[in-house]
């Protein structure tokens, strides 16, 4: 597909794409765009940086302004996503269009969140926590909400955010339409796609423009006492905007003072802060008027500041796919950056990890078939369970290595 015109999308959407300068759809927005116009549900793996945003806000804001009674509801599991996210979908409405959005996340004003809701949004992007408090407090209804997006859903797991998301689904209408977005479907997002999808029609991309565009990486092995003198080394030789992931909030702050004191300049950014100092403290990085942001993997997603030009992992993340969402905050719209890691003896098994995936996703036709492979499998499996006659089987234990028991699944 070359444009956005074989969508048949309204005039004011097409204006607002053309202020944009999106001119031609990326893959993921290729194939979700018809599906979700045709109210279809989806199941769609796609990284960060594939265009997902846009690909479920079109469908999302087409519906809003050529039908009736469409309302629509974005889960996301960072405050700093749910920022990105409304602001696309701002631009996307246009200036004047009448459709109000309300931004819900923690750490910012309870009243202007119930101000916003005052003007009855049509759009609401937020994050489960905010969102089930403004519930149980009697100050949102989404029983008419009948368009849901479930984005990053394998990030909102890993936050524990299952639970919450349960109790907003169960308020939603009967009759809605479901978008699921994943980086990665492993087997929980699969049952979680079983729980809230119906037929849903599967998106898989299998390029990751992550992992094939233009960033450098480097790898320094070190001790665990060497290694801030090795990012200080780095850090000298090193021009641009630098972001540097550690695992922990406390270390966020004690690296910071660390710099400070050998008078390098650098902000830290971490999920204690209120939104108002971290929206603070991205808009100064954004303006360049510090050149070191210190982060935990908040910032792994939903951080879109293209002058980034190095990413460092002081830290490696504690699972590997947000390995991939930080390295991806550099080399932003076509450009160069570089990604440097710091890994120390005891954490050579996640580095082994991290080298796996990025093996994976550098092939992604043998990835795929190992999935659909799997995916196949499990299928036949759950049907054979449907299936009151089928018995469990069991298999005989050889003799030689039989201790406990003598028959196992």
């Amino acid at each position: 597909m070359e444009n956005f015109d074989k969508f048949n999308l309204s005039s004011d959407i097409k204006k607002s794409l053309k202020n944009l300068r999106f001119t031609k759809p990326t893959e993921v927005q290729s194939k979700t765009i018809p599906f979700a116009i045709a109210k279809q549900d989806i199941l769609a793996s796609a990284e960060t940086g594939s265009g997902k945003t846009a690909a479920y806000l079109i469908p999302l804001i087409q519906q809003i302004k050529t039908k009736q009674n469409v309302l629509g509801i974005i889960l996301t599991p960072t405050r700093e996503l749910a920022q990105q996210v409304a602001d696309v979908a701002k631009l996307l409405v246009g200036y004047k269009s009448g459709i109000n959005i309300a931004l819900l996340v923690g750490g910012s004003s309870m009243n202007i969140q119930l101000d916003q809701l005052k003007k009855r949004p049509k759009i609401i992007v937020g994050t489960p926590g905010r969102i089930n408090d403004l519930i149980s407090r009697g100050s949102l209804s989404l029983r008419n909400f009948n368009f849901f997006v479930l984005d990053e859903a394998d990030r909102m797991l890993d936050m524990g955010f299952g639970v919450q998301v349960d109790k907003i689904v169960n308020n939603l209408s009967k009759s809605k339409q479901t978008l699921l977005f994943s980086a990665t479907l492993p087997k929980e997002i699969i049952q979680l796609s079983k729980k809230y999808l119906s037929n849903p029609k599967r998106v898989d991309i299998e390029e990751n423009n992550v992992i094939k565009s233009q960033i450098k990486q480097k790898i320094i092995n070190t001790k665990t006492e060497e290694k801030y003198s090795k990012l200080i080394d780095e850090l000298s030789v090193r021009n641009g905007s630098i972001l540097i992931f550690v695992r922990t909030k406390y270390a966020t702050e004690k690296l910071k003072k660390r710099l400070i004191k050998d008078k390098i300049k650098s902000s830290a950014m971490h999920g204690d802060l209120r939104q108002n100092k971290r929206d603070r403290i991205l808009e100064n990085f954004r303006k360049e008027r510090f050149r070191i942001l210190i982060a935990t993997d908040i910032a792994s997603r939903g951080l879109d500041i293209p002058h980034i030009e190095h990413v460092i992992n002081y830290d490696l993340p504690q699972i590997p796919e947000d390995f991939v969402h930080r390295i991806g905050r550099t080399a932003r719209s076509g450009s160069v950056g570089e990604a440097l890691s710091l890994v120390t003896k005891n954490q050579s098994k996640m580095w082994k990890s991290i080298e796996k995936l990025l093996d994976q996703l550098k092939k992604p036709n043998k990835k795929n078939k190992h999935e659909d492979t799997k995916q196949k499998n499990y299928e036949k499996i759950e049907n054979n369970s449907d299936n009151k006659s089928v018995k469990k089987r069991y298999r005989k234990r050889k003799k030689s290595r039989s201790k406990s028991r003598k028959y196992h699944r």
